[in-house]
Formats: structure tokens, sequence, C-alpha cells
């Protein structure tokens, strides 16, 4: 018998009338052809998240992002109250705008114009050109028609979306949709301490997102992490999460926790490191207060309440801890096979040394479970790409893994459609 209640259908994957129970194929995963339709129809269509308002506090501010899978480098900057978006490239000979010793690296700073390393041309915080080098010498130039390729860019709870249709179809409120403006009042903007890393690994983007989709794995995955006499009942007992929702593209898995803190459970049961830090993979022991939560962070009223992780399509992850504390996933591709993982570790400002490291270890044990996913998920693309195998069965704990495949092929159809 579940240990969850499950919905009136008999299982999640049932409760929503667009998936089906059968198996799937993972064939636009390991297809160089289906990529390039995916960068059209997904990475140049949807709203992407490319940031924090945190990353540009003042006028002048900026940072710039290298997006493969839209084939362009950005430039964000905050402009007094506005935070605008360009495309980062000089209109005169298309020289990269902004960059270092390094032209595909990616930057950041403070500056009062933009000025290109090639010939000069100059722009302001808005786009606009304010100077050419000799401009005398060109012919009825007017600097208003060369001001920078603006790109649609809007904020939600503090993150940055950028949009690269020429019109795009939904405004981003429209795009995100209720499930995930129900977390938009969570404090992400008091969580000014973070811890980022960033990966390079060699799968397709979809099949790397589908371990953020699901806990399945993570008593095989992560039993490692666990003293040595827990594991095998880990493995044993295996995992399910006790809801599941869908809303558009976009879903959300929340995990049950536990009424005993760290300092509560038998030390057998907890690693010798958690508890000369007093944390852990699940955050500090002793947990920030953030008050009254709004109720969108636990969408299925689970009691008691340990992690929500929220999806946003395409390729971003918010993970809310019930500790006072949140991670990011996201996963830029830059070719069919290959991607860059980013991941963040945001909570409050530390207040004592204690604080500092309690913060740092739990930092450490995301980057830790993510890189085992990473590993983990290389060797899924190496099975996927031998061809031997062309269907593959999901279970109703892997719902997200199955919505996510149906959506991202749903926007290429659309498109495709479109093309038409």
């Amino acid at each position: 018998m579940p240990r969850y209640p499950k919905p009136a259908e008999g299982s999640w994957t049932q409760h929503y009338a667009h998936l089906d129970i059968e198996p799937i194929s993972f064939e636009d995963s390991v297809s160089p052809e289906w990529y390039k339709l995916e960068k059209e129809a997904i990475f140049k269509r949807a709203w992407l998240k490319v940031g924090r308002v945190e990353e540009i506090p003042r006028t002048g501010s900026y940072f710039t992002k290298e997006i493969a899978a839209a084939d362009t480098s950005i430039i964000v900057v905050r402009d007094g109250e506005d935070v605008r978006a360009f495309h980062n490239i000089c209109r005169h000979r298309g020289n990269k705008l902004v960059w270092n010793d390094f032209p595909r690296e990616e930057t950041s700073g403070t500056a009062r114009q933009f000025v290109c390393k090639y010939h000069g041309w100059r722009y302001g915080l808005d786009g606009a050109c304010t100077f050419a080098q000799q401009e005398g010498e060109f012919f009825d130039l007017d600097k208003a028609d060369y001001g920078l390729v603006p790109v649609h860019c809007d904020t939600f709870a503090g993150f940055i979306f950028v949009n690269f249709a020429p019109e795009p179809s939904q405004s981003l409120r429209e795009f995100l949709g209720p499930m995930l403006l129900g977390i938009e009042d969570y404090p992400f903007g008091e969580m000014t301490d973070r811890y980022s890393f960033k990966v390079e690994c060699r799968s397709n983007w979809k099949v790397f997102a589908d371990a953020f989709l699901e806990f399945y794995h993570a008593p095989v995955v992560h039993v490692g992490q666990h003293p040595v006499h827990l594991r095998a009942m880990i493995n044993q007992n295996g995992y399910e999460a006790p809801h599941y929702q869908l809303d558009g593209p976009h879903g959300v898995v929340t995990t049950a926790g536990s009424l005993h803190r760290g300092w509560e459970m038998p030390p057998e049961n907890v690693k010798p490191a958690d508890i000369a830090t007093r944390s852990g993979l699940f955050g500090p022991w002793d947990h920030s207060d953030l008050g009254e939560l709004p109720p969108g962070i636990n969408p299925g009223k689970i009691h008691p309440w340990g992690l929500s992780s929220f999806q946003f399509f395409p390729n971003f992850a918010v993970l809310i801890w019930e500790s006072g504390w949140y991670n990011t996933h996201q996963f830029w591709p830059t070719s069919h096979n290959t991607l860059l993982f980013e991941g963040n570790v945001y909570s409050l400002p530390a207040k004592s040394a204690s604080d500092r490291v309690g913060r740092e270890m739990a930092a450490v044990s995301f980057k830790e479970y993510s890189l085992q996913d990473a590993n983990t998920l290389e060797a899924t693309q190496l099975g996927i790409e031998a061809g031997v195998i062309d269907q593959w069965p999901l279970n109703d704990q892997e719902v997200l893994v199955r919505h996510f495949h149906h959506g991202a092929k749903e926007w290429v159809r659309n498109y495709q459609r479109e093309k038409v």
C-alpha cells in the first residue's frame, strides 16, 4: 500500500488527462536535428531566467550571459529603477560589445556607458548609441537608428527573465501561471548569502533535467551520503513523494520532512560531519525564522513538510526547504548532448561563525549531491545513444519527467505547425 494517498484516478499520472501511461521514447534527446528545432521553438520563444536583481544592485551594474541555445550573448544592466537586456553586439561591425580578455567568457561590473573595443562606438545604459567614431565619415548616419538591439526583459520575485521572441506570445506572469505565481511572496530577496558553481556535462539538457524532476533515484544514487547502517534500509524502502502538481508546462514535487531536528536524532543516524557543523543536505539545523510562508510554497499542505521543488519550464528549478533556505538548478544546452549546469545556494546572511560554517556545509552537501547526479546522467546519455532500446517505462513518481518531455515536444510541434 502507498504511504501517501493518490488522486481519485489511482495515480498522479492518470490524474492529468494529457498524459498516458505508456513507455516513452528519448529519441529527441539524441538527435542534433531535433535540438536545432528546440532552439528555435523553445529557447528563442520561452521566458528564460538569467539572473537575480541582487547581481545588479545599482545604476550601471551589469552582467553578460552566454546563451548558446539562443545563439547569442546578452547584456543585463540596471538603468535607474529599470532592468534592461540587450544583445551583446555593437551595431557598427558586429563586434561583441562587452567582454574582458576572452570573448566567450561571461563578465560583470559597473559602467556609465558601454564602449566597443573595435572602433570605439559608445552606448548608454538605455541602449542608445551616443557616439560614433569619426561620425562625419559615414553617409547620412543617424545614431538614433543604431541603438543596441533590445531583448524582452521582466522580473518575478527578484529573478530576471528574458524572451528572445520578436513579440512574446505571453507576458512573463501569464507564462508562469498560478502555481508559480504562488511563491512570489517568499523572501527570496532577503537571502543574499550565495554559493554557486558551474559544471560542463556530456548529456542532453532534458535527460539532465529529468533527475531533478523526481526523487525515485535518491535512495540509490545518494545512498552513500548516509551512515552505513542506514543504507540497506533506505535502499529497501525506497522513496515516495506525497504531492505532485502540474500547471501549464511547469511542475512541482513536494517531499515530506521530519518531526525531529538533527540534534534530536540518534547519533548513529547522523553523519559525524553533520553533527560537527550542525548542518547537512537539508540545511542548517538552526532553522531560519522566515515568518509565515505563502501557501503556494507547500501546495499540497503536506505535514510535516520538507521541500518543494518548483520546475520552471524549460530549464530552471527552485528548491525551497523547510529549514529556511533555497537553491536553484539551471540547465543550459550547448549542443544536442552537452550542457552547462549552474547551481546556486541562497540563505539569510550568517550572524556568527557557526552560522557561516552551517551554511557552507549545506552548500557543499548540495554540490556533492548535484555532482553525483551529473555523473550518473552522462552514463544515462551513453545508454540512450547506444540505440539498442527505444521505449522506456516510467513509474508514477516520474510523472514530472513524463510531463516535461511531453511539453517540450508540444512546443516543437506547435512551432512546426506555425511554420507550415
